[in-house]
Protein backbone atom coordinates (compact mmCIF):
# COMPACT_ATOMS: atom_id res chain seq x y z
CA UNK A 1 0.00 0.00 0.00
CA UNK A 2 0.74 3.19 -0.76
CA UNK A 3 1.84 5.54 2.21
CA UNK A 4 1.07 8.84 0.29
CA UNK A 5 -1.83 10.48 0.93
CA UNK A 6 -3.50 13.22 -1.75
CA UNK A 7 -4.32 16.61 0.55
CA UNK A 8 -7.67 17.85 -0.73
CA UNK A 9 -6.11 20.95 -0.12
CA UNK A 10 -3.23 21.34 -2.30
CA UNK A 11 -3.48 18.00 -5.00
CA UNK A 12 0.53 16.90 -3.15
CA UNK A 13 1.09 14.03 -1.75
CA UNK A 14 1.11 14.03 2.16
CA UNK A 15 2.83 11.56 4.00
CA UNK A 16 0.63 8.94 5.60
CA UNK A 17 1.67 8.47 9.34
CA UNK A 18 2.49 5.11 10.31
CA UNK A 19 1.48 2.79 12.46
CA UNK A 20 3.22 1.40 15.10
CA UNK A 21 3.58 -2.39 15.78
CA UNK A 22 0.91 -2.81 18.39
CA UNK A 23 -1.99 -1.47 16.44
CA UNK A 24 -1.33 -3.15 13.55
CA UNK A 25 -3.90 -5.94 12.07
CA UNK A 26 -4.38 -8.42 9.51
CA UNK A 27 -6.70 -8.22 6.70
CA UNK A 28 -9.62 -10.03 7.57
CA UNK A 29 -9.78 -13.58 4.99
CA UNK A 30 -11.87 -15.90 7.59
CA UNK A 31 -14.58 -18.00 6.19
CA UNK A 32 -17.24 -16.47 9.43
CA UNK A 33 -16.40 -12.87 8.11
CA UNK A 34 -16.91 -13.67 4.88
CA UNK A 35 -20.49 -15.45 6.09
CA UNK A 36 -21.06 -12.44 8.73
CA UNK A 37 -20.25 -9.61 5.62
CA UNK A 38 -23.21 -11.77 3.40
CA UNK A 39 -25.42 -12.00 6.20
CA UNK A 40 -25.61 -7.83 6.59
CA UNK A 41 -25.68 -7.52 2.81
CA UNK A 42 -28.67 -10.16 2.42
CA UNK A 43 -30.69 -8.16 5.50
CA UNK A 44 -29.77 -4.96 4.32
CA UNK A 45 -28.33 -3.61 7.39
CA UNK A 46 -25.65 -1.27 7.92
CA UNK A 47 -22.38 -1.80 10.41
CA UNK A 48 -20.33 0.58 11.94
CA UNK A 49 -17.63 -2.21 11.56
CA UNK A 50 -17.71 -1.16 7.99
CA UNK A 51 -18.50 2.67 8.18
CA UNK A 52 -16.12 3.43 10.69
CA UNK A 53 -12.89 1.25 9.42
CA UNK A 54 -12.77 -0.36 12.84
CA UNK A 55 -9.29 -2.15 12.79
CA UNK A 56 -11.22 -4.96 14.96
CA UNK A 57 -13.32 -6.31 12.14
CA UNK A 58 -11.60 -9.55 11.30
CA UNK A 59 -11.92 -10.70 14.57
CA UNK A 60 -14.96 -9.70 15.55
CA UNK A 61 -16.81 -11.09 12.09
CA UNK A 62 -14.54 -14.09 11.85
CA UNK A 63 -16.67 -14.70 15.71
CA UNK A 64 -19.71 -13.78 14.02
CA UNK A 65 -20.12 -10.63 16.20
CA UNK A 66 -21.33 -7.53 14.07
CA UNK A 67 -22.08 -3.86 16.01
CA UNK A 68 -25.55 -2.81 13.88
CA UNK A 69 -25.80 0.81 13.21
CA UNK A 70 -29.56 1.51 12.61
CA UNK A 71 -31.27 4.75 10.65
CA UNK A 72 -29.18 4.47 7.82
CA UNK A 73 -25.26 5.20 6.32
CA UNK A 74 -25.50 8.86 6.74
CA UNK A 75 -25.17 11.03 9.33
CA UNK A 76 -26.02 14.95 9.98
CA UNK A 77 -23.26 15.74 11.56
CA UNK A 78 -19.76 15.62 10.42
CA UNK A 79 -16.82 15.03 13.81
CA UNK A 80 -13.46 15.40 12.94
CA UNK A 81 -12.68 11.68 13.76
CA UNK A 82 -15.43 9.83 12.47
CA UNK A 83 -15.71 8.20 8.73
CA UNK A 84 -19.22 7.58 8.62
CA UNK A 85 -21.08 9.63 5.34
CA UNK A 86 -22.55 13.05 6.52
CA UNK A 87 -25.47 14.71 4.73
CA UNK A 88 -28.74 14.28 4.07
CA UNK A 89 -29.51 11.31 5.30
CA UNK A 90 -32.99 8.73 3.54
CA UNK A 91 -36.38 7.34 5.35
CA UNK A 92 -36.11 5.27 8.52
CA UNK A 93 -36.39 1.66 6.84
CA UNK A 94 -39.84 0.15 9.00
CA UNK A 95 -38.70 -3.18 8.40
CA UNK A 96 -35.20 -2.59 10.27
CA UNK A 97 -35.87 -3.82 13.47
CA UNK A 98 -37.37 -7.41 12.44
CA UNK A 99 -34.11 -7.66 9.77
CA UNK A 100 -31.81 -6.57 13.11
CA UNK A 101 -33.57 -9.58 15.26
CA UNK A 102 -33.29 -11.73 12.57
CA UNK A 103 -29.35 -11.51 11.98
CA UNK A 104 -29.37 -11.81 16.12
CA UNK A 105 -31.21 -14.94 15.47
CA UNK A 106 -29.09 -16.00 12.68
CA UNK A 107 -25.99 -15.31 13.94
CA UNK A 108 -26.91 -17.04 17.52
CA UNK A 109 -25.99 -14.01 19.24
CA UNK A 110 -25.80 -14.39 23.11
CA UNK A 111 -25.16 -10.16 23.26
CA UNK A 112 -25.89 -7.58 20.83
CA UNK A 113 -24.38 -3.92 19.99
CA UNK A 114 -27.37 -1.72 18.19
CA UNK A 115 -25.42 1.79 17.57
CA UNK A 116 -26.58 4.73 14.96
CA UNK A 117 -25.85 7.85 12.73
CA UNK A 118 -26.62 10.63 14.66
CA UNK A 119 -30.69 11.95 13.08
CA UNK A 120 -30.91 15.18 14.01
CA UNK A 121 -33.69 15.78 11.05
CA UNK A 122 -35.75 13.10 12.92
CA UNK A 123 -38.32 15.23 15.22
CA UNK A 124 -37.21 12.38 17.93
CA UNK A 125 -33.95 12.13 17.04
CA UNK A 126 -34.19 8.28 15.84
CA UNK A 127 -35.47 7.18 19.32
CA UNK A 128 -38.37 5.77 18.71
CA UNK A 129 -35.97 3.59 16.29
CA UNK A 130 -33.87 1.90 18.94
CA UNK A 131 -37.30 1.24 20.91
CA UNK A 132 -38.52 -0.55 17.84
CA UNK A 133 -35.61 -2.33 17.83
CA UNK A 134 -34.88 -3.30 21.40
CA UNK A 135 -38.79 -4.63 20.98
CA UNK A 136 -38.02 -6.88 18.38
CA UNK A 137 -34.89 -8.81 19.54
CA UNK A 138 -36.95 -9.54 22.89
CA UNK A 139 -39.87 -11.16 21.02
CA UNK A 140 -37.67 -12.68 18.21
CA UNK A 141 -34.36 -13.86 20.75
CA UNK A 142 -35.11 -13.04 24.34
CA UNK A 143 -32.54 -14.67 25.67
CA UNK A 144 -29.93 -12.09 23.80
CA UNK A 145 -28.69 -9.42 26.47
CA UNK A 146 -28.65 -5.65 24.42
CA UNK A 147 -26.36 -2.91 24.40
CA UNK A 148 -27.54 -0.12 22.96
CA UNK A 149 -24.73 3.39 21.71
CA UNK A 150 -26.93 6.27 21.08
CA UNK A 151 -25.95 9.89 19.96
CA UNK A 152 -26.85 12.60 22.24
CA UNK A 153 -30.09 13.67 20.82
CA UNK A 154 -29.46 16.98 20.93
CA UNK A 155 -32.46 18.89 21.65
CA UNK A 156 -34.83 16.26 22.95
CA UNK A 157 -32.77 14.78 24.86
CA UNK A 158 -35.13 14.14 27.95
CA UNK A 159 -37.83 12.04 26.10
CA UNK A 160 -35.78 10.63 23.60
CA UNK A 161 -33.87 8.84 26.92
CA UNK A 162 -36.97 8.12 28.66
CA UNK A 163 -38.33 5.90 26.08
CA UNK A 164 -35.34 4.41 25.47
CA UNK A 165 -34.99 3.63 28.96
CA UNK A 166 -38.74 2.40 29.22
CA UNK A 167 -37.68 -0.02 26.56
CA UNK A 168 -35.08 -1.96 28.98
CA UNK A 169 -31.98 -2.18 27.29
CA UNK A 170 -29.32 -3.86 29.34
CA UNK A 171 -26.69 -2.05 28.72
CA UNK A 172 -26.79 2.13 28.08
CA UNK A 173 -23.52 3.59 26.13
CA UNK A 174 -23.10 6.60 25.01
CA UNK A 175 -19.43 8.42 24.14
CA UNK A 176 -17.96 10.89 25.49
CA UNK A 177 -15.04 10.56 22.67
CA UNK A 178 -12.64 12.97 24.04
CA UNK A 179 -11.83 15.65 26.69
CA UNK A 180 -13.98 18.94 26.88
CA UNK A 181 -11.05 21.29 25.92
CA UNK A 182 -10.68 19.35 22.28
CA UNK A 183 -14.77 19.17 21.79
CA UNK A 184 -14.68 22.86 19.63
CA UNK A 185 -12.61 20.90 17.10
CA UNK A 186 -13.22 16.83 17.18
CA UNK A 187 -16.63 17.04 18.46
CA UNK A 188 -17.98 20.33 17.36
CA UNK A 189 -21.82 19.31 16.92
CA UNK A 190 -22.14 18.29 20.57
CA UNK A 191 -21.60 18.94 24.29
CA UNK A 192 -19.44 17.73 27.10
CA UNK A 193 -21.72 18.28 29.86
CA UNK A 194 -24.59 17.52 27.75
CA UNK A 195 -23.43 13.63 27.35
CA UNK A 196 -23.14 13.54 30.95
CA UNK A 197 -26.75 14.54 31.60
CA UNK A 198 -27.79 11.98 29.11
CA UNK A 199 -26.02 9.22 31.13
CA UNK A 200 -26.38 10.44 34.44
CA UNK A 201 -30.14 10.46 33.42
CA UNK A 202 -30.34 7.01 32.25
CA UNK A 203 -29.56 5.84 35.61
CA UNK A 204 -31.72 7.99 37.12
CA UNK A 205 -34.40 6.48 35.27
CA UNK A 206 -33.67 2.75 36.02
CA UNK A 207 -30.33 2.36 38.29
CA UNK A 208 -30.38 -1.20 36.90
CA UNK A 209 -29.55 -0.38 33.55
CA UNK A 210 -25.50 -0.67 32.87
CA UNK A 211 -24.06 2.80 31.57
CA UNK A 212 -20.85 2.71 30.03
CA UNK A 213 -18.86 5.46 28.13
CA UNK A 214 -15.63 5.70 25.79
CA UNK A 215 -12.86 7.99 25.00
CA UNK A 216 -10.39 8.06 22.08
CA UNK A 217 -6.83 8.43 23.17
CA UNK A 218 -3.93 10.50 20.73
CA UNK A 219 -5.81 13.45 19.71
CA UNK A 220 -3.58 15.85 22.01
CA UNK A 221 -5.28 15.53 25.07
CA UNK A 222 -3.44 15.65 28.16
CA UNK A 223 -3.19 12.84 31.04
CA UNK A 224 -4.91 14.85 33.84
CA UNK A 225 -7.36 15.50 31.75
CA UNK A 226 -7.95 12.35 31.17
CA UNK A 227 -8.23 11.76 34.84
CA UNK A 228 -10.98 14.82 35.22
CA UNK A 229 -12.69 12.95 32.66
CA UNK A 230 -12.27 9.83 34.83
CA UNK A 231 -14.29 11.37 37.76
CA UNK A 232 -16.59 13.47 35.84
CA UNK A 233 -17.57 9.93 34.63
CA UNK A 234 -17.67 8.11 37.96
CA UNK A 235 -20.05 11.55 39.08
CA UNK A 236 -22.49 10.72 36.62
CA UNK A 237 -22.69 6.89 37.82
CA UNK A 238 -20.86 5.26 34.85
CA UNK A 239 -20.10 1.68 35.22
CA UNK A 240 -18.10 0.93 32.34
CA UNK A 241 -14.90 2.66 30.91
CA UNK A 242 -13.67 2.09 27.26
CA UNK A 243 -10.56 3.69 26.06
CA UNK A 244 -8.83 3.39 22.74
CA UNK A 245 -6.40 4.71 20.51
CA UNK A 246 -7.67 7.34 17.50
CA UNK A 247 -6.70 6.55 14.71
CA UNK A 248 -6.57 8.82 11.48
CA UNK A 249 -9.64 7.87 9.04
CA UNK A 250 -8.49 9.72 5.75
CA UNK A 251 -6.63 12.55 5.68
CA UNK A 252 -9.42 15.39 5.99
CA UNK A 253 -9.87 13.87 9.14
CA UNK A 254 -8.34 15.13 12.74
CA UNK A 255 -4.43 14.00 12.27
CA UNK A 256 -3.43 11.18 15.41
CA UNK A 257 -1.21 13.75 17.83
CA UNK A 258 0.70 10.88 19.43
CA UNK A 259 0.39 7.19 19.08
CA UNK A 260 -0.09 5.91 22.97
CA UNK A 261 1.88 2.79 24.07
CA UNK A 262 -0.04 -0.52 25.82
CA UNK A 263 1.82 0.61 28.84
CA UNK A 264 0.23 3.87 29.10
CA UNK A 265 -3.02 2.64 28.35
CA UNK A 266 -2.31 0.05 31.19
CA UNK A 267 -1.55 2.57 33.30
CA UNK A 268 -4.60 4.41 32.56
CA UNK A 269 -6.49 1.49 32.92
CA UNK A 270 -5.09 0.68 36.71
CA UNK A 271 -6.20 4.53 37.53
CA UNK A 272 -10.14 4.34 36.10
CA UNK A 273 -10.38 1.06 38.14
CA UNK A 274 -8.95 2.29 41.20
CA UNK A 275 -11.72 4.99 40.91
CA UNK A 276 -14.43 2.56 41.09
CA UNK A 277 -15.50 1.33 37.95
CA UNK A 278 -17.22 -1.63 37.37
CA UNK A 279 -15.52 -2.72 34.14
CA UNK A 280 -12.66 -1.24 32.25
CA UNK A 281 -11.32 -2.09 28.78
CA UNK A 282 -8.33 0.18 28.09
CA UNK A 283 -5.88 -0.91 25.18
CA UNK A 284 -4.64 0.76 21.85
CA UNK A 285 -6.89 -1.44 19.86
CA UNK A 286 -10.03 -0.86 22.02
CA UNK A 287 -13.66 0.12 20.49
CA UNK A 288 -17.15 0.87 22.03
CA UNK A 289 -18.35 -2.64 21.38
CA UNK A 290 -14.63 -4.88 21.15
CA UNK A 291 -15.62 -7.99 23.58
CA UNK A 292 -18.47 -5.94 24.42
CA UNK A 293 -20.28 -9.43 25.42
CA UNK A 294 -17.39 -10.52 27.73
CA UNK A 295 -17.31 -7.72 29.13
CA UNK A 296 -20.81 -7.28 29.66
CA UNK A 297 -20.41 -11.08 31.53
CA UNK A 298 -17.63 -9.55 33.70
CA UNK A 299 -19.44 -6.24 34.67
CA UNK A 300 -22.65 -7.77 35.85
CA UNK A 301 -20.58 -10.12 37.66
CA UNK A 302 -18.94 -7.46 39.58
CA UNK A 303 -22.07 -6.07 40.20
CA UNK A 304 -23.55 -9.11 41.70
CA UNK A 305 -20.14 -9.33 43.83
CA UNK A 306 -20.39 -6.07 45.39
CA UNK A 307 -24.29 -6.69 45.98
CA UNK A 308 -23.24 -10.20 47.87
CA UNK A 309 -20.70 -8.03 49.70
CA UNK A 310 -22.95 -5.37 51.00
CA UNK A 311 -25.54 -7.41 51.71
CA UNK A 312 -23.49 -9.72 54.26
CA UNK A 313 -22.26 -6.82 55.79
CA UNK A 314 -25.94 -5.75 56.42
Amino acid sequence: MNDLAADPRTSRPEPRQRKPDWIRVKAPTSKGYGETRQLMRDLGLNTVCEEAACPNIGECWTKKHATVMILGDVCTRACAFCNVKTGMPRAVDAQEPEHVAEAAAKLGLEHIVITSVDRDDLPDGGASQFVKVIEALRRTTPATTIEILTPDFRNKMDSAVEAIVAAGPDVYNHNLETVPRLYPTIRPGARYYASLRLLEQVKRLDPRIFTKSGIMLGLGEERLEVHQVMDDMRSAGIDFLTMGQYLQPTPRHAKVADFVTPKAFDAYGAIARAKGFLQVAASPLTRSSYHAGDDFRAMRASREAQLAKAASRG
